[in-house]
């Protein structure tokens, strides 16, 4: 067993529910759009973009986001029909969890280390109080909504590791994200992608000498 390591911190989307970038994919294919076409936006957009500040808190999922949102996709180059307001009622409604990752969990705790959740995520302007599926599961819950920062922004890595109460070597942290584990990696962490949950529960337990399956 790795005895440097004292927590596990986990990104959700891609991690322990289902990532939205298949959504994005359905969309794209749909629309005659090139593979990664919107997140490829996003990252290009930046910080200041209607994803950046939706992923703040700034602004709520909703009617205002959406309008923000189209007009970056058409000044993309995205049609008329590749809506916001659809894109976004899908990825709600294919947020499903992934059991595998939710047992690992289970059973890291059982083994006594710390659990937390770092996630960009959004409000949304019909649930405002609206909370994760999944909260349950961790000790701490960070949330770039709530803090009004956002990965890879080293602040709400700093955030997750006071509230844990530990130092950044201490810590194991998974990301679907490039840029959110360079982060990560800069400030200390130790890392795991994924690309599949299932291959990332097997890199955990070979790294932390346990059985999470």
């Amino acid at each position: 067993m790795n005895l440097s390591i004292e927590a596990v911190i986990f990104d959700l989307g891609g991690v322990v529910i289902a990532s939205p970038m298949q959504t994005f994919a359905d969309h794209e294919s749909r629309n005659g759009l090139p593979a990664n076409f919107i997140n490829r936006m996003i990252v290009d957009n930046g910080a200041a973009s209607a994803w950046g500040r939706l992923e703040r808190g700034e602004i709520p999922m909703g009617a205002a986001f959406f309008a923000d949102f189209d007009t970056e996709l058409r000044a993309a180059g995205a049609p008329e029909s590749l809506s916001s307001a659809a894109i976004f009622a899908d990825v709600a409604g294919a947020a499903g969890i992934h059991q595998n990752m939710v047992v690992a969990i289970a059973k890291l705790r059982a083994e006594g280390f710390k659990l937390a959740a770092l996630t960009n995520n959004w409000h949304n302007e019909d649930r405002p109080d609206a909370n994760t599926q999944v909260k349950d599961l961790f000790d701490v819950f960070v949330e770039s909504a709530v803090e009004g920062v956002r990965k890879p922004d080293p602040r709400i890595y700093q955030i997750a590791l006071q509230r844990l109460g530990i130092e950044p070597g201490a810590a194991l942290f998974l990301d679907d994200i490039g840029q959110n584990l360079k982060s990560a990696r800069a400030l200390g962490l130790t890392t795991i992608k994924v690309t599949d949950p299932a291959l990332a529960i097997v890199e955990m337990e070979t790294l932390l000498g346990l059985d999470l399956q």
